[in-house]
């Protein structure tokens, strides 16, 4: 499995996280982001992918500061260390 296919997988996590959260305001992350995991299972191409999984890691990191018992860790470690490769 590439590098890239790890950081799909783990933006999809994000995905079911966000849908698990259920909050207005992580909707529109996870809205772009279902799109970019759809468009890469399509064509392969990684740009969106990248770009709004880095938002998303933002968006976790931010929201997990505000309430760390929400946001399961290996989510952020998983996007953190397949953006980086």
């Amino acid at each position: 499995m590439t590098n890239t296919e790890k950081f799909r997988n783990a933006c999809e996590d994000a995905v079911l996280l966000f849908t698990k959260l259920n909050r207005e305001e992580l909707a529109d992350i996870k809205s772009k982001l279902e799109y970019c995991i759809g468009s890469y299972d399509h064509d392969s191409n990684p740009v969106g992918l990248y770009e709004y999984g880095a938002v998303a890691l933002k968006k976790l990191k931010s929201f997990k500061a505000k309430y760390p018992r929400k946001v399961n860790k290996t989510v952020i470690d998983n996007l953190e260390k397949y953006i980086q490769n």
